[in-house]
């Protein structure tokens, strides 16, 4: 279970980042976006695919979380 920042780049899109790989990709679709749940399954701009606990609200980025590949 790999730790990824989670942020927001300059035109607004969702950014993934694996600092063991130094690999940036953005993100493509995000399970659950909406404001009652945030998270689940993530797809890349690559076509790799991680899974996020997801949580009760947006949460604040950046941030730092543990992610299950797919």
């Amino acid at each position: 279970m790999p730790s990824v920042m989670l942020r927001n780049n300059a035109a607004g899109d969702l950014v993934f980042y694996i600092t063991k790989k130094d690999q940036e990709e953005t993100v493509v679709a995000l399970e659950h976006s909406g404001p009652n749940a945030w998270g689940g399954e993530i797809e890349l701009a690559d076509g790799s695919r991680f899974y996020l606990e997801p949580f009760a609200q947006t949460p604040k980025l950046p941030m730092t979380v543990r992610v299950k590949r797919l």
